[in-house]
């Protein structure tokens, strides 16, 4: 059997109430020349029912990965898959119609491009309105990503695309060893910055990476991502994967404490500034308290005076 031209991987872990939709809106594609692979990642839910239940017909892949972690998942599904372009959905995103023949044309037009993703809109629980607070900033955190309505080049990697909607050149993914196992999620431990880390490490290598709006995906917002309280714990882990994100750089030590406290003043300062906009408010908050987390991984990577390094 020829391999196909893209694989559609989505990385799971206890998400079945969402999955199904998933792996239908896959299903549903105008590419024909692709396979999904679903990569159950030590679920303890009914994952293994939802997949059994759409492979009969389909040939949908199931994985199992008992070690927990988005970026060992991640590894384990490139492994099985047999595209030369790998397609990342989030098990709890709705990938338009059009999305893996938009990705496919965009690898085919331009050999260097490593690294693809598209536009993100959000679903809201129904009922459910968009808080106050919530910034578009903080929006952001719940995987909303648009660059406009046009291609973009990226050459900044706080721009790399969204993870939920996020497609890899094989060759460039073995190039570099694989998504860094020191980043990524794993349970309910919120690091992040694993996509942003590739990124840098494309442009630094002269491969490029593009915004491709019409590559959609629409993400489902989970109930308990609308409570402040997610959002605290999560820039907390935004500043550790931050920290941890500098230390693979080699940037690690006293800078680090010199730029996370500037940061938290900049961020209390900016707090202060905005006290009467809700929204702008609570992101700087939140965003100080970020730098709180960044500053807490720095003093313990400066006492431990070795940084976590490689894909170990």
């Amino acid at each position: 059997m020829p391999d196909p031209a893209i694989s559609a991987i989505i990385c799971t872990h206890n998400r079945d109430a969402y999955l199904g939709s998933a792996i239908d809106s896959l299903l549903g594609q105008d590419f024909p020349d692709f396979e999904v692979v679903v990569v159950d990642n030590a679920s303890t839910d009914r994952t293994r029912a939802v997949v059994t239940d759409r492979s009969r017909n389909s040939g949908v892949q199931y994985i199992y990965e008992p070690t927990l972690g988005l970026s060992v998942a991640r590894n384990t599904g490139a492994r099985v898959a047999r595209g030369a372009i790998l397609a990342y959905l989030d098990d709890d995103a709705i990938a338009s119609p059009t999305w893996l023949s938009v990705l496919y044309r965009a690898y085919e037009q331009n050999p260097n491009l490593a690294i693809a993703g598209g536009k993100v809109t959000l679903i809201w629980p129904e009922g459910v309105t968009p808080p106050q607070w919530l910034s578009e900033g903080l929006a952001g955190n719940l995987g909303a990503y648009d660059l406009g309505a046009e291609i973009v080049n990226i050459d900044t990697p706080g721009q790399t695309p969204r993870g939920l909607n996020y497609s890899i050149r094989r060759t460039f993914l073995e190039q570099i060893g694989g998504f860094n196992l020191n980043l990524g999620r794993i349970g309910k431990k919120l690091l992040s910055n694993e996509e942003l880390y590739v990124t840098e490490l494309a442009l630094q290598s002269g491969w490029q990476v593009a915004y491709i709006p019409d590559a959609h995906v629409a993400h489902h917002v989970a109930p308990e991502r609308l409570q402040p309280s997610w959002f605290w714990e999560r820039s907390w882990w935004q500043g550790i994967s931050e920290c941890y994100r500098e230390q693979l750089r080699g940037q690690a030590g006293a800078g680090q404490i010199r730029r996370g406290g500037e940061r938290l003043v900049r961020g209390i300062y900016k707090s202060l500034k905005f006290w009467s906009n809700p929204a702008l408010r609570f992101d700087n908050l939140v965003y100080s308290y970020g730098q709180i987390g960044y500053l807490t991984a720095a003093i313990s990577g400066m006492v431990r005076t070795t940084a976590p390094t490689g894909n170990e």
